[in-house]
């Protein structure tokens, strides 16, 4: 027996038994080459990931690597009331959750707003007339109370509107903005501000009067958080300088035409669609500036296309809706959400770029539907920001 070739092939063997275990080290001993695999997984591979090691937790719950992880990550889906919408339906993600009443209180939970992954949560309201407030980050599970607004019950029954304030880089620590109404049924209102890094409630307005007709939705973009054009009021709230001013119409359109029918943003840039003429022939998606200085038409829907692939729609002024403008970390990515009326709803993906439409739901018409589609749809954007 040759000894001289059993113990070469023994020590080759070796080799090759040791050079994954090498390999692995190598990567494991390497963060930069280890977060640029581990920014590719899914969002679920990396909370379970945070277990393996201390290295690895230390490593994930860092803030570099969750601004980058949050800067690569797409919006997955949205929530109408507590049901959830994937915008891929050939490869959808899992629900983030089954439902908000359980996990919080027994009153049930609507969602008032998504904010760069965080939601802002309301309790339905009970018999002291208060609900009380919550912010939720679904990827996480992190839940945190807001607390009560200072001057107890009878003072938190005048609450008209709570916003959401968050952005991984320009506001680290969430902000809640509080607009209440000082007189009954009256217009004038005062701005309050809850900070979660110093856990307080500030009064930021003492007074301003506004004809508010009802609560809007606040939308946060570029250090502000700004309500939809509506009639008489179009308005943003500088968070830095806590002062409202006032955000300027489309070219063309004054106050008493205003008619906002979509508002909404997306990878820091804010847009939004107005109502149509009954002839229209297009649909403007405008975008803002990013000084507050005004709006350019940035993407145009041919509605004569639309009609053409869903000829059963488009009859009628109001037989769409601009559900959700998602942009895409490229351009050829980003793409429309419609829900179309009719007989059934159909919700309709359109791609920007190549103009294409893609039917991804297609449903019973109720009111109840088209009340929450309309009113209450929120977008879940996947974060792993913690608070």
């Amino acid at each position: 027996m040759n000894t001289r070739a059993k113990t070469k092939r023994i020590q080759s063997q070796a080799s090759m038994d040791h050079q994954p275990t090498h390999s692995g080290g190598l990567i494991g001993s390497n963060d930069d080459l280890l977060t640029e695999i581990l920014l590719r997984l899914p969002v679920t591979s990396i909370l379970r990931f945070k277990s393996v090691s201390k290295h690895w937790q230390s490593l994930l719950s860092h803030r570099s690597f969750t601004l980058l992880y949050d800067n690569l990550s797409k919006s997955p889906g949205i929530f109408v009331g507590n049901t959830y919408f994937p915008f891929d339906v050939e490869n959808p993600s899992t629900p983030p959750f089954r439902s908000l009443d359980l996990l919080f209180d027994i009153r049930g939970i609507r969602i008032l707003q998504s904010c760069n992954g965080l939601l802002l949560l309301c309790s339905n309201i009970g018999y002291n007339g208060a609900s009380k407030y919550y912010v939720f980050n679904p990827t996480t599970k992190q839940m945190a109370t807001v607390p009560g607004v200072p001057g107890g019950h009878n003072v938190r029954k005048t609450i008209c509107f709570m916003g959401l304030v968050f952005h991984q880089r320009d506001c680290v620590h969430y902000k809640v903005v509080c607009i209440r109404r000082l007189e009954p049924y009256g217009d004038l209102f005062q701005i309050r501000i809850y900070s979660s890094n110093t856990r307080k409630w500030k009064v930021s307005i003492e007074s301003f009067y506004m004809n508010w007709w009802h609560p809007l939705e606040g939308v946060y973009w570029n250090g502000a958080i700004h309500w939809a054009p509506s009639y008489h009021n179009h308005l943003f709230f500088k968070i830095e300088d806590e002062r409202l001013q006032t955000l300027p119409l489309p070219v063309g359109m004054t106050s008493s035409e205003t008619r906002t029918t979509y508002f909404g943003e997306s990878r820091g840039h804010l847009h939004l669609t107005m109502g149509l003429d009954f002839d229209a022939k297009t649909l403007n998606v405008h975008e803002m500036l990013s000084d507050h200085s005004g709006w350019f038409v940035k993407y145009q829907v041919d509605l004569l296309e639309l009609k053409s692939a869903f000829p059963e729609m488009i009859n009628a002024r109001f037989d769409f809706v601009v559900v959700d403008v998602i942009r895409g970390e490229k351009e050829e990515d980003t793409f429309m959400l419609l829900l179309l009326i009719h007989s059934k709803m159909i919700i309709v993906r359109y791609n920007v770029h190549d103009k294409s439409f893609k039917q991804l739901f297609n449903f019973n018409a109720t009111n109840y539907i088209y009340k929450k589609f309309t009113n209450a749809h929120h977008r879940y954007t996947e974060t792993l920001a913690s608070f």
